[in-house]
């Protein structure tokens, strides 16, 4: 058993990426099922409910996380730059020094850090160009 944990230890990620989707799934429908209910309590009233419990049910449910210009989900781009320029030079320092035998390794995984990188920091000064134009 622990043979496979050390030969497959990588796919407790796609794992993970499965579980807190499937979390994030059950969440989302417990928040329509609430403003739906929330929304039946004005009917029950004969009162209109307010704009903001309409739009939530208008809106699909794969839509609300989308970025719009002017909040803080811009400010990812720039952590991304410094995330993944920091990893970049950390893998291409591992390369260089041939860390476990492993240099070619590192050297694809720095490439690939610095390939995300520089798509952050294109996306980022995209991002502030669109805005102010």
């Amino acid at each position: 058993m622990v043979e496979l944990f050390q030969g497959y230890w990588w796919l407790l990620f796609p794992l993970c990426w499965f579980i807190f989707g499937g979390f994030n799934a059950v969440m989302n429908y417990y928040r329509q099922k609430n403003v739906l209910k929330i929304i039946k309590t004005y009917a029950d009233r004969g009162e209109q409910p307010p704009e903001s419990l309409l739009k939530i049910v208008e809106q699909p449910i794969d839509d609300r996380h989308e970025y719009q210009p002017g909040t803080k989900m811009e400010d990812g781009n720039w952590f991304s730059v410094v995330l993944f320029g920091i990893m970049a030079v950390g893998f291409g320092y591992a390369s260089y020094a041939d860390m476990y035998g492993a240099g070619d390794a590192f050297l694809i995984v720095a490439f690939v850090m610095g390939a995300l990188c520089a798509a952050s920091l294109v996306s980022g000064l995209l991002g502030r160009r669109r805005r102010r134009g």
